[in-house]
């Protein structure tokens, strides 16, 4: 197996001459109770490396945007185990999680929270100031040209397309080469020619820095670019 040109966050383990890539997104026995709710979730054990994609699919209220804010850090409280990169989030600090969700995992929800008062470059720009990490020009501008946004990087957000704006916010969620990107119903409002676009991008873009992709999804029409799939019921 080759493995030049990647960097692992965790060590890879050999065993018996065979290479062990790394889980990145690690479930077992996860359950959360959200407050002042009598209903409890929960979820599938599952495993994710870098550079594999998974689709949560389920109808409204069946938890898959919990799971992704579970994973994402947003949420905490759960039972079981849930690891990103490693680490339990239940054991880390609120600093330690905030510098792990900063560094190691990126962002697409499902309204893009992008900063009206500044352009599509600075948007992106900012998630490397936020992270605490070095802004690394050229694998900037090799996003902004990747996602067609060349010509648009002095714009505004508000003067933006919503396509655009949504390519906008796959760049910031890319910029500091996560480990993770989870993405939020990318594809909901979307006619098929540009849902079609949106996954092949947000496919693309995630092998090329090998980060495990998890997209909570209602949407079928997704299977065919990433057939790998975990179905979730309503409780």
């Amino acid at each position: 197996m080759c493995t030049s040109g990647l960097v692992f966050a965790a060590p890879p383990e050999v065993c018996n001459g065979v290479l062990f890539l790394p889980f990145m997104i690690e479930v077992r026995n996860l359950r959360y109770t959200y407050p002042r709710r009598n209903n409890t979730l929960q979820f599938p054990d599952f495993t994710l490396q870098r550079g594999e994609q998974l689709l949560l699919l389920g109808q409204s209220g069946s938890g898959k945007t919990t799971m992704l804010h579970l994973v994402g850090g947003l949420l905490r409280g759960y039972s079981g185990s849930l690891k990103v990169d490693g680490a339990e989030l239940k054991d880390l600090s609120e600093a330690r999680l905030d510098r792990l969700r900063g560094q190691k995992i990126g962002f697409v929800f499902q309204r893009n929270h992008l900063i009206a008062a500044l352009t599509a470059e600075q948007n992106v720009k900012l998630a490397c100031y936020l992270a605490g990490v070095d802004e690394n020009k050229q694998h900037n501008d090799h996003l902004l040209h990747e996602l067609h946004l060349d010509m648009y990087r002095k714009v505004r957000v508000t003067e933006l397309s919503h396509g655009q704006a949504q390519r906008v916010a796959i760049a910031r969620a890319l910029v500091n080469k996560p480990v993770v990107l989870l993405a939020d119903e990318p594809t909901s409002a979307l006619d098929d020619v540009n849902c079609g676009r949106v996954i092949r991008l947000l496919s693309e873009m995630a092998r090329e820095v090998q980060a495990a992709l998890l997209i909570a999804t209602h949407d079928t029409r997704l299977k065919e670019a990433i057939p790998n799939c975990i179905e979730l019921t309503t409780p």
